[in-house]
């Protein structure tokens, strides 16, 4: 009875997270959304601890209390603009729990081993569970346990230095060590025979080696990823996670975590080759971390960045009928959403058209624009991503930039050599007038120039975004 109680707790704990996900493709369902998330996430809790075979209560909720405060505190200190990192912690912490959860399955296999019939009788929960399994059923496990192990090792130290690259605690330039992609087929390799060897003898030192050589993959194959292509590789860490769930879910035999695993490992999975079509990136390059460097020098940039003034800005302003404003990181780093969104209110105001163009990457997160903008309570219909809105710059008074650099590089088209050669941009410069702000004339963190600053038709807006705009809201009439 209770075993069936749980089963069915599970089915609409399952069917929540469904509804979850499917609710967050749209901003209007997305809050919606995320409290079908937290519903199926509390009744699967509760079932787990009400079911049959658990154990170490007091233990139990005291993890869950004290992880629910560490939760409690970084929700609520942590930036929108940090939240990239904290999704790559958040990563590392289910890959790291892939890999405790693997050893203490070896571990608890070599228990019940030295046991008589007698003594495993007696015992109760996950024990129980393995001391009932067959031998080939054990060898299941043990594949089971291995893959579990290495995606979730992998995915530890990818997410370390995901969180690295992200906060500038690293380089975020592409770096390989010499031997380049040889050190990751070696290492893969070595991870083969560990599994093997481990299947044969059921010993620890294998693990030991399956390990670390997970370890070094994750942590090479992320640090030759370069800075603009972080956002595919949160995306893709996001999908490593979800199959280390699932294989914590086998290795358990929980159904609800390996269906759980499964939903966001393939969504994962699918919103990264959404990405890299969205930057004309090959997916299997993605996974074997072989892409975001250069094939040559890059194409000679000619001109001078012209500057503009806050007084300069309004009378373009003013006088335009259509605008389109292109967000980037830049302005999740000043918080200038909120100028922003008052910006568009006041011209909107005056009858012009004003819309906002998202780029599928924009940011360092996926989404990470369209949170900013409905944060600020930009209306949702005004908001259009960039297939949608791509063909009316020709059309369009003026494009304002604000915080943006890789997703409107002219470069991605103009220059093969360049390190986001072919990828899909907004195609800004075709508007009669850019203003693009920006801190100062550095390349931002991917350190690629960009040949839209150097246009005629281009004004620079240097200072702070918000401090920027601010001194220019008083101006538009």
């Amino acid at each position: 009875m209770e075993m069936g109680f749980t089963s069915a707790v599970y089915v609409v704990s399952a069917v929540l997270f469904i509804l979850s996900l499917g609710g967050l493709s749209g901003q209007e369902s997305a809050k919606r959304a995320v409290w079908y998330g937290i519903a199926g996430m509390a009744l699967a809790v509760s079932a787990t601890l009400l079911g049959p075979g658990f154990g170490l209560w007091w233990l139990s909720l005291v993890l869950i209390a004290s992880g629910g405060l560490i939760g409690y505190q970084l929700a609520s200190k942590v930036e929108m603009t940090q939240m990239p990192e904290l999704v790559a912690g958040m990563h590392a912490l289910v890959g790291l729990a892939a890999v405790i959860v693997g050893f203490n399955t070896h571990f608890e296999l070599v228990n019940i081993a030295s046991m008589d019939d007698t003594t495993k009788k007696s015992l109760e929960g996950f024990s129980a569970l393995l001391a009932k399994k067959s031998n080939v059923e054990i060898n299941i496990l043990r594949v089971e346990t291995t893959l579990g192990i290495w995606i979730g090792a992998v995915t530890f130290t990818g997410s370390v230095i995901a969180y690295s690259k992200l906060a500038g605690k690293i380089t975020s330039v592409a770096t390989k060590l010499p031997g380049g992609h040889f050190l990751n087929i070696t290492a893969a390799i070595l991870s083969l025979l560990s599994v093997f060897w481990y299947l044969n003898t059921g010993e620890l030192l294998p693990m030991i080696i399956l390990t670390a050589m997970a370890l070094f993959i994750g942590y090479h194959l992320i640090m030759g990823i370069g800075g603009a292509d972080m956002p595919v590789v949160v995306s893709m860490l996001n999908s490593y996670s979800g199959w280390a769930a699932a294989a914590i879910g086998f290795s358990l035999g929980n159904d609800l975590l390996i269906v759980v695993g499964a939903l966001v490992g393939s969504s994962g999975a699918i919103l990264s080759y959404i990405m890299c079509k969205a930057m004309n990136r090959s997916f299997v390059s993605v996974i074997l971390g072989g892409f975001g460097g250069t094939s040559g020098p890059q194409m000679e940039i000619k001109g001078e960045q012209v500057a503009i003034e806050a007084e300069g800005v309004a009378s373009v302003l003013n006088v335009a009928d259509s605008i389109i404003i292109i967000p980037g990181y830049g302005m999740a780093v000043a918080q200038a959403q909120q100028s922003v969104s008052e910006l568009a209110r006041k011209l909107r105001a005056q009858g012009k058209s004003v819309r906002f163009a998202i780029h599928p990457v924009a940011g360092r997160l996926p989404g990470h624009m369209n949170v900013l903008l409905a944060e600020a309570r930009v209306p949702y219909d005004i908001v259009m991503e960039m297939d949608e809105i791509n063909d009316d710059f020709p059309d369009t008074d003026v494009a304002i930039v604000i915080g943006s650099n890789d997703i409107v590089n002219p470069a991605a088209q103009d220059d093969p050599n360049s390190p986001i050669a072919g990828m899909p941009i907004l195609e800004c410069w075709k508007a009669k007038h850019v203003l693009v702000s920006k801190r100062g004339q550095g390349t931002g963190y991917s350190g690629i120039e960009n040949p839209l600053f150097f246009k005629e038709n281009t004004r620079m807006f240097y200072g702070h975004a918000k401090e920027s705009l601010e001194k220019l809201l008083p101006m538009i009439d």
